[in-house]
């Protein structure tokens, strides 16, 4: 596995450069800033947004209450829903019941292909968190030994894809082994109970079910895909400065983020009901925040690679839906204007 930063490491570049924005505005390790108002715009309403374990700068956000705060002269109210996975996400978005929702890159070109309409607006992080799980007295150690074997993985989310390419890079496809399509925490039970003999997993989960013995066979952070942020193009289109100050107020949590690991790291714990220190784990060494906030190449050259194991597990119809997709998903137009001093006092 290469060398991943940590968001201690990340401080360094994130604060760096917005040290000035923050200035006065998180003063004290407990204390949050008081985030003004968006600019003249759109008037009240609701601003239906998604939260998410996977995604701990939507947590912090939460629990800081910034974007209510951002939103309050507007008359908008936040709610927020809680995304127990990109799949949950992406139904989510595509039935209009949140705006803005939070997935993997690869779930995203998913919905996307198969004509849900949204965009990519900002990108969240660059997370290792996926892997290929077998409980603690598994005698299975490798990939190629899952021939024939029932493996849990969320479809329409990154274990799953993660899982597909896995399979691939070792000389086997998903008809070689039986996938429970089964979602995220179920699949860990799964494996506990014996009902399977894998488990494409996912943090936060997965960091706790290590502490519980479970074992990791097969690593490859360049088969996760990036954090995105996404939302509904008749959102974006209706009301762009609310989309505006969600993107802002991401780019203030995560060099908020990067200069508190520990205060992130405790309210991932508390939301997702694990140990601090596995939370420190996921924060730490598997959640990189040191990357561009712009949805653009380096999303495209992930994505490129997992498209067509869309068309050949028949999750997408075709290599052209794939190629419209990958045309359309990012609009980094909002992450080009993200401004977190328009978070801050």
């Amino acid at each position: 596995m290469r060398r991943r930063s940590t968001i201690l490491t990340a401080a360094a570049g994130i604060v760096a450069a917005t040290s000035l924005l923050l200035t006065g505005c998180v003063a004290g390790e407990g204390s949050a800033a008081e985030p003004s108002s968006s600019s003249a715009g759109t008037k009240g309403g609701t601003l239906n947004i998604d939260f998410a374990t996977y995604n701990p700068l939507s947590l912090v956000i939460k629990k800081e209450g910034w974007l209510e705060k951002a939103l309050k002269k507007q008359d908008i109210t936040v709610n927020w829903v809680q995304s127990a996975g990109s799949n949950k996400a992406n139904e989510a978005l595509r039935s209009g019941a949140i705006d803005v929702g939070s997935t993997a890159g690869s779930a995203a070109l998913l919905a996307r292909s198969n004509g849900s309409p949204i965009k990519t607006v900002d990108i969240f992080s660059q997370p290792e968190w996926s892997a290929i799980v077998v409980g603690p007295n598994s005698t299975i150690t490798s990939v190629k030994e899952l021939k024939g074997k029932q493996i849990a993985a969320t479809k329409g989310t990154d274990p799953y894809f993660f899982l597909l390419q896995a399979l691939e890079a070792n000389g086997l496809s998903a008809s070689d082994v039986t996938i429970q399509n089964l979602q995220h925490a179920d699949g860990w039970a799964a494996l506990q109970n014996g009902s399977v003999d894998a488990w494409s997993g996912l943090d936060p989960i997965m960091a706790n079910a290590q502490k519980a013995g479970a074992k990791l066979v097969y690593r490859n952070v360049k088969f996760n895909t990036y954090g995105f942020l996404n939302a509904t193009e008749s959102f974006l289109k209706t009301k762009p400065d609310v989309a505006q100050t969600v993107v802002n107020t991401y780019e203030y949590a995560r060099a908020w983020a990067a200069k508190h690991p520990e205060e992130t790291a405790k309210v991932l714990s508390d939301v997702a009901g694990i140990d601090p220190a596995v939370a420190t784990t996921v924060i730490t060494e598997r959640s990189n925040l040191d990357v561009s906030n712009v949805p653009g190449s380096a999303q495209l050259t992930v994505l490129k690679k997992v498209g067509p194991i869309f068309v050949q597990s028949g999750d997408v119809r075709s290599q052209s839906d794939i190629d419209t997709a990958l045309k359309t998903l990012l609009d980094p137009s909002f992450a080009k204007k993200a401004d977190p001093s328009a978070v801050g006092n």
